[in-house]
This record gives structure tokens, C-alpha cells and sequence, in this order.
């Protein structure tokens, strides 16, 4: 076991995750959780697995913010065991974070409507690349004009992978044609951060509902429309249509055929 700071240790595991192309989305979440670890672990080669449990039991976090960190650790301790840089992996007999499948929850029309009515003009645009391109806050930070071809947007999802969105709301398209780079820039270079977009759709909408919520309102609206859950699973940018079919809500009228048929 070898001793190091927090900040070494990453330079190297961060330069390791770019050498696999790893995203830099999912590079600055690992980052994120690894320096929540480093208030629970003063030397990051010396942990045990104890020190790890208490700094993934949050009592705040939800099941996926839970289970997002507890990847993040393992990926990072699989890396250092590899490496030689421990003799063995602490993160290794972690227990496994079950998340419920949650029922879908679209965000209201007139929620979403009096948002946009009161948003200056980035949070409009944000709200409607959630609302009606279905977007996740770190795919919204990311709109670039040159992933505009005509009206389609190339969207960066997770784990590096790009999907085809249709941009059919003219305040939208306008707005990604006319940023001439990125849609919403950082203020130090590069796109603002993914958390800070998350921030401003929470300040934006009442309590209860986020930019995810916007996502099943996405979904929901897209499947009402169309009822061809394949095509909402790809615009959305999931790999399994059970994961698509959790974020739909099915509209009264399917149900009420559904049941008139079986009668």
C-alpha cells in the first residue's frame, strides 16, 4: 500500500478513464463522488471498506444517487487494484444499492407553463430542451450549434453515446443556430456544468418536480402521440425498453380501450 494525496490519485485516474474514452460527463461525476469520498478517507489508497460504507450512507441520498456513488468508488478501487496501487480492493464487498422502479411522473402542463412564462430566456430554453426534447441536464448543458444538422440535433448521452432528437420548436432551433458555439456557455470556457442546469430547472419549477420529471413529460407526450414506445426509447436514449416504459405514463383513452375490448 502506498501513500498519496486525493489530488495525485485522481490525476492519475482521470488521465486513465480518458485513455479508455471515457466521457467527460462521467468523468466529472466519478470526480464528484471521489471527493465526497476524501471527507471519509484521509489517504485514498488506505481505505477500508468500513470508511467506504460510511461515506455512501448519506441519509439524504436517494437509491440512484446512492447507487451512482457506489459505482463511481468501485470503478475507481477496481482501477487502483489493477494498478498495484492497492493490495486489495475495499470497494470490492460493498453491498449492492437496489433502486425501486419508480412510477412515472410527468411534469404538469400548467407547472411547465407557468415555468417558461416566468424563465428569463436560458431557462426557457432549458425547459424546453427537457420538456420537449427530452434532454437530460447533462445533455442539455452540452448543445453545441455544430451538433445541428437542418433540424435535427446530435445529442451526447451517457457513456459517450449519440442520439438523433428532431428540433421541431422554432424558439429552440433559432436559439442552437444563433449561439454560434455553445447554447449555454460556462463562465470560465466550455459548457456550463450539468449540476448547474439541474440547479436552475429546480429553481424554475415548484418543489416535487425537476428536470427529470420533465424528461417523463417528454416521454409520456411522445407515447400518446405516437404509442410506439421504440421510437420514445430512442429519442430518450435508453438501451432497454423496460427502462422507457417506466418513464410512460399510458393515456386514459388506451386503458379505456383496453378495457372495452376485454369486455
Amino acid at each position: 500500500m502506498e501513500a498519496t494525496t486525493w489530488a495525485a490519485a485522481l490525476t492519475l485516474y482521470v488521465r486513465h478513464r480518458r485513455a479508455s474514452g471515457t466521457s467527460e460527463g462521467t468523468i466529472r461525476l466519478h470526480r464528484h463522488y471521489l471527493r465526497h469520498l476524501a471527507r471519509y478517507v484521509a489517504e485514498p489508497y488506505a481505505a477500508t471498506t468500513p470508511q467506504l460504507e460510511d461515506a455512501l450512507s448519506v441519509r439524504r441520498w436517494s437509491p440512484e444517487t446512492r447507487k451512482s456513488a457506489r459505482a463511481a468508488v468501485r470503478a475507481f478501487y477496481r482501477w487502483a487494484h489493477a494498478a498495484g496501487h492497492v493490495a486489495a480492493d475495499p470497494s470490492a464487498s460493498l453491498p449492492a444499492v437496489r433502486v425501486p422502479a419508480g412510477a412515472p411522473r410527468p411534469t404538469p402542463e400548467d407547472v411547465l407553463a407557468r415555468a417558461l412564462a416566468l424563465a428569463d430566456r436560458r431557462g426557457r430554453l432549458m425547459l424546453l430542451l427537457a420538456a420537449r426534447g427530452g434532454l437530460r441536464c447533462s445533455e442539455v448543458a452540452q448543445v453545441h450549434t455544430r451538433d445541428l444538422a437542418g433540424s435535427v440535433l446530435y445529442v451526447h448521452g451517457k457513456g459517450g453515446k449519440t442520439r438523433r432528437v428532431p428540433v421541431v420548436d422554432a424558439e429552440l432551433l433559432y436559439a442552437i443556430r444563433a449561439a454560434d458555439g455553445w447554447l449555454f456557455p460556462g463562465r470560465t470556457g466550455g459548457h456550463l456544468a450539468p449540476c448547474t442546469v439541474g440547479d436552475l430547472l429546480g429553481e424554475l419549477l415548484p418543489d416535487g418536480w425537476t428536470g427529470h420529471t420533465l424528461r417523463h413529460r417528454f416521454a409520456s407526450r411522445a407515447y400518446a402521440g405516437t404509442r410506439d414506445l421504440g421510437a420514445v426509447q430512442d429519442l430518450l436514449g435508453h438501451a432497454r425498453p423496460e427502462t422507457t416504459r417506466r418513464y410512460v405514463v399510458v393515456p386514459d383513452d388506451h386503458l379505456v380501450a383496453a378495457v372495452a375490448a376485454a369486455a
